[in-house]
């Protein structure tokens, strides 16, 4: 669609829903501007204007509107996406969810729920506190269900749980002719035709919007124990990353933080921890399961040469370590205040982990670029939060040769671009390499749902 023809498009949309929904579309800056950019560092693309749902059937008005005028419609959670997911690059109207925040139903004899796409895990956990449930994936953002699912996010519970992919049985999804379809059942398995659901898991908005979602959901454990341990080295730590999966203790969680991340870390929080190389341990289970399970890591990390093993010995100090964590990427960005950080989240297979972070190790050393490391290792996925001045252009480009090296270092290792921020705009140039052939069957799955391509274009690949 030229500029004339989309200028006059979205003068109709916006007469046809102000007419129809009072109060809940704006055209204002202020609004605009704050669904340009999410949390990322690329560049911010306001939309022509914002619309708030407040029903899957809103929703699919909105939709049947847009296709018909084939104007575009960005759907918009709590933009914490790193990826340049929400960004309006050629304009259209950013359909905001957080409205559609209602938690449906909880079935704490299937250990299930529905919830609307904008009611955030906060919010759910805490909803389900009294049950003696809760639901398992652990970002670091205050992300939406809606937006979890859309960009298959996962976390650092994720080496015991799984992602998004693993935990949603089931969605009602809006496509982009305004159609209200239900994807799989409650039923934990079903082997009844395409898995619709796990195709819409991941597609970031570009094959439709999903509006309510049923979950999995999980006991809450009888014990959970948290430790710290540091080594000299890099390579030490991610070798007892290797050793403890494959003695198969009950992990909930095992994360990394390289030496610069824990002075970043102790800076920020005004903690003390050593300077070094540190996992963050999490065990959860039985009292007994657990305390045996630890004596087993503590003996791995003696064996790899750990400087000291920290555990938590109070609720209120295993509380303390996992806020320690959830704090790094704040702890990064203050390194260089200003900065901006480009924030990259590679994973690949376990075995591979080592060598792809003593190699990537090398080229940032050369780079000259402040980047700490940060990762959710026990999945075999990790970040660089490369800290540069966007506008030194020199800085920048080196910044973003780093990126590109790790991706492609970690696709020639079988693993993935992205284990977790999902594609985007930031990403896109990878898929290629990435998925060879099967790229031309996301096309044709992506023309046929959505010919006019008015779902989140652009996005993951160009049509």
């Amino acid at each position: 669609m030229d500029g004339s023809s989309q200028a006059d498009a979205l003068t109709i949309a916006i007469e046809t829903l102000t007419a129809r929904f009072p109060g809940q579309l704006t055209t204002g800056r202020g609004l605009r501007d704050e669904h340009a950019q999410g949390d990322s560092w690329h560049l911010p693309a306001a939309p022509d204007a914002v619309f708030f749902a407040e029903s899957g059937e809103e929703v699919s008005a909105l939709l049947t509107l847009c296709n018909d005028l084939r104007l575009p419609v960005i759907p918009f959670g709590a933009g914490s996406c790193i990826e340049a997911q929400v960004q309006a690059h050629r304009g259209g109207i950013s359909l905001d969810l957080t409205r559609m925040d209602e938690i449906l139903a909880v079935r704490t004899e299937d250990m299930d729920c529905t919830v609307q796409c904008g009611v955030t895990r906060q919010q759910l956990n805490a909803d389900l506190r009294a049950t003696g449930l809760f639901f398992p994936v652990d970002l670091g953002a205050q992300a939406t269900l809606g937006g979890m699912a859309a960009t298959r996010a996962s976390g650092t519970t994720t080496v015991k749980y799984g992602s998004m992919k693993d935990l949603v049985l089931s969605m009602t999804v809006v496509l982009p002719d305004g159609e209200i379809i239900k994807t799989g059942a409650r039923s934990r398995k079903s082997s009844a035709g395409y898995d619709l659901t796990r195709l819409l898991i991941g597609s970031e908005g570009t094959l439709g919007v999903i509006t309510e979602l049923t979950l999995r959901l999980f006991g809450q454990p009888d014990c959970a124990q948290a430790a710290m341990c540091s080594f000299d080295t890099i390579d030490a730590a991610t070798r007892m990353v290797v050793e403890a999966l494959q003695m198969g203790v009950g992990l909930n969680r095992i994360e990394l933080a390289d030496q610069l991340q824990m002075q970043a870390i102790n800076a920020y929080a005004g903690s003390d921890w050593p300077e070094k190389a540190t996992l963050f341990l999490d065990l959860t289970g039985s009292e007994p399961a657990v305390a045996y399970d630890l004596t087993i890591l503590e003996e791995l990390a003696r064996e790899n040469g750990a400087l000291r093993f920290d555990k938590a010995e109070t609720r209120d100090a295993y509380g303390a370590i996992w806020r320690i964590r959830h704090s790094a990427l704040y702890a990064s960005r203050s390194l260089r205040p200003g900065a901006k950080g480009i924030s990259t989240d590679v994973c690949v297979p376990i075995s591979r982990l080592p060598e792809c972070i003593h190699e990537i190790g090398k080229v940032v050393k050369e780079s000259r670029i402040v980047a700490p490391l940060v990762g959710h290792v026990g999945d075999g996925n990790f970040h660089l939060v490369l800290l540069c001045d966007p506008e030194d252009e020199e800085e920048f480009t080196r910044a973003k040769a780093v990126n590109e090296t790790l991706i492609k270092m970690a696709i020639a290792m079988e693993g993935t671009s992205t284990g977790e921020h999902g594609v985007g705009l930031g990403k896109k140039d990878y898929m290629a390499l990435e998925h060879g052939g099967a790229l031309k069957l996301m096309r044709t799955i992506k023309r046929a749902v959505d010919p006019n391509d008015i779902m989140n274009p652009g996005k993951i690949f160009d049509l």
